[in-house]
């Protein structure tokens, strides 16, 4: 063995001999009564001699325990988050929570999840490694967590450290140029700046940026931060939760359809699925039925936080409480609130996702009514503009503003609203909805952004499911493919899981659009390299949907009967 092998085991013993002994709590955290769990500090050694901080939470008594592990790059040390991380102790479990490399009091240079994979670093093993060589552990490691937690988990099942048994990811997803960096090939620099926060040294976060603008299509630098690709590695029983209002909903679904079919034996039908009305976040956020401005039934509740004790306590400890013989998924089909009687708001179980529907071709008309019917106009078409320095307004920032009303987005100047007649009988929506657009287009590049909502009969527009389309990108995210100015283009994409009964007397509105801001950042419709700030020559964008018999522009949707099963 040369040299620098035997160097490189020296600085991992060492590392791992110093990080033994936990790193006491910086002075500045509040004082918190845990109810008998120990809170301490440790910084966990990686490969490479850097150390990450975690925090670690332990039962009252002797021991051992097995682990639950979460990577974050956010804050550990909120109040709430603290108390959360103490009632799963309680559980009999030790709890480990952990800051990516250069986030928080973690060493080294932030990378975002660049070192929590298959590559040089991995970080995730070798932390599970770790906690499992502690003398308070049983060596049984489960992970559990959301969003970017959930992003974590995929990263580290890929890696299969022998000691990881199983997993819990809540809005979660596979790849982070198609579901976190981007949405629908749609840059988001401004939201991405604000990463520098959680940096130790706010300069890396500016160098990942960089970096990312020299890679504007699916490449091999962004394959290596795309779970999808080694689904098949992935080798451990995971129950994942989705939440139907989280354009996230598609990389939970992604993950349990991948896991539960083509992965390693001990992951293929070992899976479990549940999907709710709820906003993206953590698994505290799931037990409610109040969701933005809609209040659903008690029903709508799931207690994730018991939930999670008790599919640990099986895989965990061996308890025989038969968690594992759940349905593989259970989902949540939505109806209208508020309204009694009103059909769905109702749990449904299945053996596996998607469930039996028909794709059902709902036209958009120039008079704008949206059919079943094709349109057999010749030439029409609706258009409106895409300013980039004057875009139509999403307010939201960050989360999908969906279980809201979405009126104000849909009355601005340069929005097109498509509706259908009142229903006369309920119709149920429960699959993928996809959109299909014929284009001209003034510029070289411009967005298409797509919406479904509920009408109520009071005129509200209560937003169900959203998805933005970046041009350059309409055939695929390998290659970027132009707009040829007035020449028709078709720009086909998915708009999201949705499961929903609209009921009698309610109707069903597409919405169209190529501006929403800040939650869609604004294209600068020029065709040129992607940059970090707005460039001072972007350009407004006029677009054309056309809506007639050659080119009918229309969505998909994935249409129920009482024939199909559950």
């Amino acid at each position: 063995m040369n040299q620098r092998w035997w160097c490189g085991l020296a600085c991992l013993v060492l590392s791992l001999f110093v990080a033994t002994a936990p790193a006491p709590a910086p002075a500045a955290d509040e004082p918190l009564d845990l109810g008998g769990v120990r809170e301490e500090h440790a910084l966990l050694p990686m490969r490479d001699g850097t150390r990450l901080s975690a925090y670690l939470y332990f039962p009252a008594g002797e021991g051992p325990w097995p682990v639950l592990y979460e990577q974050r790059y956010a804050d550990l040390r909120g109040k709430g988050t603290r108390e959360a991380y103490a009632r799963l102790a309680r559980a009999g479990l030790v709890v480990c929570a952990e800051n990516f490399r250069g986030a928080g009091q973690s060493e080294g240079t932030w990378v975002g999840y660049r070192a929590l994979g298959w590559g040089e670093l991995q970080d995730g093993y070798d932390s599970v490694e770790w906690l499992a060589k502690q003398p308070w552990s049983t060596g049984k490691i489960g992970t559990f967590g959301s969003s970017q937690a959930g992003f974590a988990q995929n990263f580290l099942a890929v890696t299969r450290p022998p000691h990881l048994v199983a997993q819990y990811m809540i809005d979660t997803g596979l790849s982070l140029f198609h579901e976190g960096y981007r949405i629908g090939g749609a840059w988001r620099p401004e939201r991405f700046k604000l990463m520098g926060s959680v940096c130790r040294e706010p300069a890396h976060n500016l160098a990942v940026l960089d970096e990312w603008l020299r890679h504007p299509t699916y490449d091999d630098y962004w394959q290596q931060e795309d779970c999808a690709r080694h689904i098949d590695k992935m080798d451990v029983p995971c129950f994942t939760i989705g939440s139907w209002f989280d354009f996230m909903n598609i990389g939970s679904i992604e993950s349990y359809r991948g896991r539960q079919h083509r992965a390693g034996p001990g992951s293929r039908g070992r899976q479990q699925l549940l999907i709710g009305p709820w906003l993206h976040g953590g698994y505290l956020g799931k037990n409610t039925g109040k969701v933005s401005e809609l209040q659903f039934p008690d029903n709508a509740k799931f207690d994730a936080e018991q939930h999670l004790i008790r599919w640990f306590d099986y895989w965990l400890k061996g308890r025989d409480n038969q968690v594992e013989r759940d349905p593989a998924v259970r989902y949540y089909v939505m109806g209208a609130v508020g309204e009694p009687g009103a059909p769905g708001n109702v749990w449904r179980e299945t053996s596996d996702w998607p469930v039996s529907a028909t794709a059902t071709p709902y036209y958009l008309h120039a008079d704008k009514t949206l059919t079943t019917r094709s349109p057999e106009s010749a030439d029409a078409a609706v258009t409106f503009k895409a300013d980039p320095l004057h875009p139509a307004e999403i307010p939201n920032k960050r989360g999908f503003p969906g279980a809201a009303d979405a009126r104000t987005f849909e009355e601005q100047g340069e929005v097109r609203t498509f509706t259908t007649e009142v229903l006369t009988q309920p119709v149920e929506w429960t699959g993928l909805v996809k959109a299909e657009l014929f284009v001209t287009t003034t510029a070289r590049d411009t967005d298409f952004i797509v919406r479904v909502s509920d009408v109520y009969p009071d005129g509200r527009s209560i937003l169900l499911v959203d998805y933005i389309r970046r041009g350059r990108y309409r055939d695929g995210y390998e290659q970027e493919v132009f707009f040829e100015p007035g020449k028709v283009a078709k720009v086909a994409f998915d708009v999201g899981w949705l499961s929903q009964v609209f009921a009698a007397g309610h109707r069903i509105r597409v919405t169209v659009a190529s501006t929403g801001a800040p939650f869609y950042e604004p294209n600068p419709n020029t065709g040129k390299p992607m940059t970090l700030d707005m460039p001072a020559d972007a350009v407004t964008a006029t677009n054309t949907v056309l809506v007639n018999g050659q080119h009918a522009s229309r969505v998909i949707a994935p249409l129920r009967t009482a024939g199909d099963r559950p």
